[in-house]
């Protein structure tokens, strides 16, 4: 399974990216809105960064806007993914979009029939987003899990970035039924490398090394 840094923060992809853990990144108006920098300069140093898909979001809301934004984001640079929202006109700008070899990946998909048009359409990955499904007490990852099932069952090469990862029981989970790709926060991809009993063996090892007599190689 892949890893995507859901975040604009660089100093946060530049460590993701230190523990070998980037596989690329996904962005969207709120997480760019936090860094409170103009958005191509934001934009600009994270594809410097990143070698793996960057994901990029329309604001336009018809479909001929959103794909004369996702035309000029595109030329910023080859591994540029266009994010384009779950809607009817959406779907129209990623059929178009496709038809001219620019990546999408649909998002804001809450259903397994949202997953499927949006993978008809041509869409390159689509994004379910879990944790708000969670949320209002439903189960997210009942979501992915039909959505694998769909596409297993008709052969298409959609890839699933399993979005609104909420704690590392998520990544479990959505490793275990074997989506593509999961987007993460910072804390939660920091969260995977910590365990109590990590800490209290590691622990130990240094107090019982303390005992050995001339320890040096």
């Amino acid at each position: 399974m892949k890893f995507f840094a859901d975040t604009a923060n660089i100093e946060e992809i530049k460590q993701i990216k230190r523990w070998g853990l980037l596989d690329g990144v996904t962005t969207n108006p709120t997480i760019i809105s936090r860094e409170n920098r103009p958005f191509k300069e934001v934009v600009m140093e994270i594809l410097n960064i990143v070698d793996g898909p960057v994901n990029l979001e329309v604001i336009s809301t018809d479909a001929e806007g959103m794909v004369k934004e996702a035309i000029k984001l595109a030329s910023l640079a080859p591994n540029v993914v266009i994010k384009i929202p779950m809607t009817t006109e959406g779907i129209m700008a990623v059929k178009e979009l496709s038809s001219r070899g620019i990546k999408t990946n649909v998002t804001l998909t809450f259903s397994p029939t949202q997953a499927l048009i949006a993978a008809k359409a041509g869409a390159n990955y689509v994004s379910p987003f879990i944790g708000r499904w969670d949320d209002i007490s439903n189960e997210g990852m009942q979501v992915v899990e039909d959505i694998l099932t769909i596409f297993n069952n008709y052969g298409y090469t959609t890839e699933i970035i399993v979005a609104s990862v909420r704690h590392p029981i998520h990544i479990l989970q959505a490793a275990r039924l074997g989506a593509h790709i999961v987007t993460a926060p910072f804390k939660v991809l920091e969260q995977l490398f910590h365990h109590p009993l990590t800490d209290i063996g590691l622990k130990r090892f240094l107090e019982d090394w303390k005992k050995v007599p001339n320890p040096e190689l």
